[in-house]
């Protein structure tokens, strides 16, 4: 497994891969709401999806889409094979191994000329698809109530309940203190 580059932990690579981590970023976007065009690009670019642009309607649809997928993220084990499989249909994936740019074999989950909505509910439906399937423990919502934020779960373990160290902190911070005022 390879290295992280800022903490020397291993980095946990889920067979979702990319399309998996997008899913999550793209499901938080949707739900903290208010989102631009511009916003819901930087995230998929950030995450590893090629993207060279997104208009305005088209950013509303992937939101509206996010909200689905955060529902995944949010959902129990057992019901989230039903909810990717709705989103498969939706998505009408077609995989295919592309080769271009000068970049290895890697799969392409919507056609080159497909719009941008389509791309993304390929890609992220694919991508969770490849994740409930070998992996289906790794995705989760932030333990924390005011956060809400949909992970994939790249810890060694794979027993993460907070998106960052930091939400962490802070509900141990409280629990700590709300002992303290009953003690």
């Amino acid at each position: 497994m390879p290295q992280s580059c800022c903490n020397d932990s291993v980095h946990f690579n889920p067979y979702g891969g990319s399309g998996a981590q997008v899913a999550a970023a793209v499901a938080t976007l949707a739900e903290r709401g208010g989102a631009d065009a511009a916003e819901v690009l930087a995230t998929a670019i950030a995450h590893g999806m090629a993207l060279s642009r997104v208009e305005d309607g088209e950013a509303a649809e992937i939101l509206a889409w996010g909200r689905r997928l955060h529902a995944v993220f949010a959902a129990p084990e057992g019901k989230r094979v039903d909810l990717v499989n709705d989103l498969l249909t939706v998505a009408t994936c077609r995989p295919y191994i592309a080769r271009h740019d000068g970049k290895a074999p890697h799969l392409h989950y919507a056609s080159e000329d497909a719009g941008v909505v389509e791309r993304m509910h390929a890609y992220t439906a694919g991508g969770l698809a490849h994740l409930v399937c070998e992996e289906p423990g790794r995705l989760g919502v932030c333990a924390r109530e005011e956060c809400g934020v949909a992970f994939v779960d790249t810890s060694r373990n794979g027993r993460r309940r907070f998106c960052s160290t930091r939400c962490g902190t802070r509900v141990n911070v409280a629990d700590h203190r709300a002992r303290q005022l009953t003690a």
